[in-house]
């Protein structure tokens, strides 16, 4: 077991950093039209978010979310709310904040934010999802099946494994995640909710490793 992770054994914790490592797009930043931050229980999306608009990526910023059982406590008046709040203190101007209170999931924080947007007369052809680090390439899939005639790009705060794992302060939530974020980014595409994304022998190897050791609070039934 890691001195440092005494939730984890080494070898659940390679196969976590493997699954960690696919879920992130590993989009070179540029320039877009628009961006959209992801709500979610992780303050430090807005915080990258901010980041990025005072680094001169984007001119407008959608944060869109508003409760879920993870959230309802830490963020009480809704993910998006807060997630601007901390946005404005950390530089960002309140005009250049678009906001979406509403979504529960992935696919509401795509097509509400889409709404958000047009209804502000922003018709954007390249956007970035700004997001937590391991849900990148869900986010991804799901936008590119929802808004399939713009390019999309991903950021997220760039940590390693093992620096994420110390802000969150919960190993086994955090493996907990990463390992029902994979689950969804296999089976929501045949479900409708998302493009289908290639995961490679070892990451599905793992994946099915930590299923096996009990890491599913956050699996969906079938």
């Amino acid at each position: 077991m890691r001195d440092d992770q005494q939730g984890i054994t080494e070898d659940q914790w390679r196969q976590a950093e493997l699954i960690w490592d696919y879920h992130q797009m590993h989009h070179a930043p540029q320039p877009v039209d628009v961006a959209i931050g992801l709500g979610s229980h992780d303050l430090g999306v807005a915080a990258h978010a901010a980041e990025l608009y005072r680094s001169g990526l984007f001119p407008a910023l959608v944060f869109t979310g508003g409760n879920s059982p993870t959230t309802a406590k830490v963020f009480p008046r809704g993910e998006a709310v807060h997630f601007r709040e901390h946005a404005i203190d950390l530089g960002v101007p309140a005009e250049a904040i678009l906001l979406e209170p509403s979504a529960t999931n992935t696919g509401q924080n795509i097509t509400l934010s889409r709404e958000v947007l047009t209804a502000a007369g922003l018709h954007p052809e390249t956007v970035l999802l700004v997001s937590k680090p391991y849900m990148e390439r869900r986010s991804f899939a799901t936008a590119r099946k929802l808004w399939p005639d713009i390019e999309i790009h991903c950021a997220s705060e760039p940590l390693e494994f093992d620096d994420y794992l110390k802000s969150i302060g919960d190993e086994k939530l955090v493996l907990d995640m990463l390992v029902g974020d994979l689950q969804r980014v296999i089976e929501y595409p045949k479900l409708g909710f998302a493009i289908a994304q290639e995961v490679p022998e070892d990451v599905h190897a793992a994946y099915a490793s930590l299923i096996r050791d009990g890491f599913t609070s956050r699996l969906i039934s079938p």
